[in-house]
């Protein structure tokens, strides 16, 4: 495995390696905006939690996932997770969820700096964001990042509810990366 399951640690937020201890605060946070589900794949939520944090754990067993709880001010306040594609040097940044009170600030920045930068000095070659093409604010929140659109996957997946969605897949590639990363450093830094 090219990515290990490190503490990842910043001026703002702490990554710590998703562990039972989080669950707690974890499930709070995510009960915290039961109306965002319908705009995600899987609703991890009320009692949709269990199944969600079991599925979640498997991937991880089995070495396809690294999660990690988005730790702030002491507190647990959500969730992002690698799926990794070693053998290609690619590796995914999503399931990411932050309590309301988290976003728009500099969580979540600062997360997908963390993240973004131990992929990279992992040797991962491209890190991708799959989208929901509903989800405007995460949309607008990757491309905010520096990610690069690089289509949208017609009828790509079929919600917990039953939608069928179309996914807009982003990505930052190894060469783009020093650029991307100077640019979130100053936005942190204003």
């Amino acid at each position: 495995m090219l990515m290990r399951p490190d503490p990842l640690i910043g001026r703002w937020v702490r990554l710590e390696p998703l562990d039972p201890g989080h669950d707690g605060e974890l499930q709070a946070a995510c009960d915290a905006d039961p109306e965002i589900w319908d705009l995600y794949p899987v609703n991890m939520s009320g009692a949709h939690y269990a199944d969600w944090r079991a599925g979640l754990q498997r991937r991880i067993d089995l070495g396809l996932a690294i999660a990690y709880a988005i730790v702030a001010d002491g507190q647990c306040v959500g969730v992002s997770s690698f799926t990794l594609d070693d053998p290609s040097r690619r590796c995914e940044i999503g399931n990411t969820y932050l309590h309301p009170e988290a976003r728009g600030g500099r969580v979540n920045p600062e997360s997908k700096l963390l993240m973004l930068d131990h992929a990279f000095a992992a040797g991962m070659n491209c890190v991708q964001f799959r989208v929901d093409a509903l989800n405007q604010r995460s949309r607008a929140a990757v491309s905010k990042l520096g990610a690069r659109q690089d289509g949208i996957l017609r009828q790509d997946r079929i919600t917990w509810t039953g939608r069928v969605r179309d996914t807009v897949m982003f990505s930052i590639l190894r060469a783009e990366w020093p650029d991307v990363k100077a640019r979130l450093l100053t936005r942190l830094a204003g």
